[in-house]
């Protein structure tokens, strides 16, 4: 099937305003689970509130991150391989992937994936794309 780029668009920016202005990602060790249904696995190594405003605008059928995403200090030292989107209660999931350093084509990219405890951790890229073009 084959979608209008309005139709793409209208479907990105439903993902945002469905899990709200307050949402909340969190960095975790190890595979994600099956689905955002099964409970959280890994360490939590970083937990970020993100933007209320936090991705712009969906154009062309992508949507980005928008503003800032980091944690000023690491809750946790590891490898990070899986991030989490919450609603703003920290509890329901709405969406998860892979992680990999920016470049290396993972869902979500950071700065660094060998967090230390405390440090600074900073999402440099964060990108969904609708099929159907």
């Amino acid at each position: 099937m084959q979608l209008s780029v309005s139709v793409r668009n209208a479907r990105l920016d439903a993902f945002e305003s469905a899990i709200g202005a307050d949402a909340i990602l969190k960095i975790r060790t190890g595979a994600a689970p099956a689905s955002c249904a099964a409970a959280d696995s890994g360490t939590v190594l970083a937990t970020l509130n993100l933007p209320s405003d936090w991705m712009a605008a969906a154009s062309g059928g992508t949507k980005a991150k928008s503003g800032t995403w980091e944690d000023a200090e690491a809750d946790a030292a590891g490898v990070a391989a899986h991030f989490r989107i919450y609603a703003s209660d920290g509890t329901t999931c709405h969406a998860q992937g892979t992680i990999t350093a920016t470049g290396a084509g993972g869902e979500l990219t950071l700065n660094n994936t060998n967090i230390a405890l405390g440090q600074p951790v900073e999402i440099t890229g964060f990108t969904l794309t609708e099929p159907g073009a």
